[in-house]
């Protein structure tokens, strides 16, 4: 009796992915040159992870700045009791090279809103995000649309999840999907002091490992269908009711008001640049490029002093909000909370050319903006990329 290609049994002698590449329209070659950056490593950041380790994706960047708890480990598949106080963004890679040793990583351990630099973004071909939180997404949100890269979100809560993907200015982004509601509390922890903002309690949102296996298989699934060119949520989403069952597509139009949907401006990479660079090196290049410079536009929101408005001491901090020291927002005379003065460009002409990106407070690998005019061009400090001018090579986890 003849059997089927898919009750047919594997012989000794196939491919690991033999079984995938029985797929009419499968490539297996476009998934091993693939890189992706996930954004997250935990519940979801978990499956996210074991799920393109057994699709062969090779090369693969995860990002995460938290450790391991005790109770990360009744829903994290790759976590183990030895586990506990490690890294969770090395710890994932670890595990994930135990399931598919061809794959090339990096982990980065770290705050994502301070300390990831843009590049990373613009080297993936495609973003998932494992998020729990608003600040974040819209981080994400900004940075791939300013390097014109998809990405995939996903969201838990108990037995119910989300997955959207974006890829604007073609489609909706994610702003796009925020309600007034999200925009209040949003704006509302952003209007804290920063001190306000470090003493909010986030214990995380409850969910179950059932339901962030769905999310994040779906999540990959749809990265999967992008890559070779089928439909995908694109400017859509898809509600799961796990209660209920009353699961759901949706399709989010365009805001007509998002900033995210012109086309983005030009970037270049710099290899010969990097965190050490002045400024003034970059004007150099952006004045031969545009004819000239009015300002640069940073990657991120910058603390550039704190002053105290009790006694007038100021002084200055370069660094972004999310990494700056409580003792640095406490005044050394009257011991108040200091008030933060923020960047977001330098004007032509400013002393603060004379500076490099690592003393701005800007991470590695990020990018800024020249702008002069309704012109703008996109530098990439590539000389901070790990990965030796953008080539994979080598295992580059920072696993300890």
């Amino acid at each position: 009796m003849k059997t089927s290609a898919a009750t047919e049994p594997l012989r000794l002698g196939d491919s690991r992915f033999a079984r995938l590449e029985q797929i009419s329209w499968w490539d297996q070659a476009r998934l091993a040159r693939t890189r992706v950056l996930v954004v997250g490593a935990g519940a979801i950041g978990n499956e996210v992870i074991k799920n393109l380790a057994l699709l062969g994706i090779g090369q693969l960047i995860v990002a995460d700045m938290d450790r391991i708890e005790l109770s990360n480990l009744s829903r994290s598949v790759l976590f183990r009791e030895s586990d506990e106080g490690r890294p969770k963004a090395e710890r994932a890679l670890a595990a994930a090279r135990q399931i598919y040793p061809g794959l090339e990583a990096h982990a980065f351990v770290g705050n994502v809103l301070a300390g990831l630099g843009l590049g990373y973004f613009r080297w993936a071909d495609a973003v998932i995000g494992a998020l729990d939180n608003r600040e974040a997404r819209v981080f994400v949100n900004s940075a791939c649309a300013r390097v014109n890269r998809p990405w995939f979100d996903g969201g838990i809560e108990v037995l119910n999840g989300v997955v959207r993907g974006f890829a604007p200015p073609q489609t909706a982004c994610y702003e796009c999907t925020m309600s007034e509601v999200d925009w209040t509390l949003l704006n509302k922890r952003r209007s804290c002091s920063l001190l306000a903002r470090r003493a909010i309690a986030n214990d995380g949102t409850p969910t179950t490992p059932t339901t962030a296996s769905v999310i994040g298989a779906m999540q990959v699934q749809e990265l999967v269908k992008h890559l070779h060119g089928r439909r995908a949520l694109l400017g859509s989403g898809f509600v799961f009711d796990g209660a209920e069952h009353s699961s759901y597509r949706v399709e989010y139009p365009v805001n007509p008001d998002c900033p995210w949907h012109e086309s983005p401006a030009p970037i270049r990479s710099f290899p010969q640049f990097n965190s050490d660079t002045k400024l003034i090196e970059l004007r150099e290049v952006a004045v031969r490029e545009l004819g000239g410079v009015d300002a640069f536009d940073l990657s991120r929101e910058i603390v550039e002093r704190v002053e105290c408005a009790t006694c007038g001491e100021s002084h200055p901090v370069f660094a972004a909000a999310e990494s700056v020291r409580e003792d640095q927002l406490i005044c050394p005379k009257c011991r108040r909370e200091c008030a933060p003065s923020f960047l977001n460009s330098i004007p032509d002409g400013s002393p603060l050319l004379q500076k490099a990106t690592r003393e701005l407070g800007l991470p590695a690998w990020d990018i800024i903006w020249a702008r002069q005019g309704s012109k703008s061009l996109g530098l990439e400090i590539s000389g901070d990329d790990p990965f030796s001018a953008g080539a994979i090579g080598v295992n580059h986890s920072t696993e300890r």
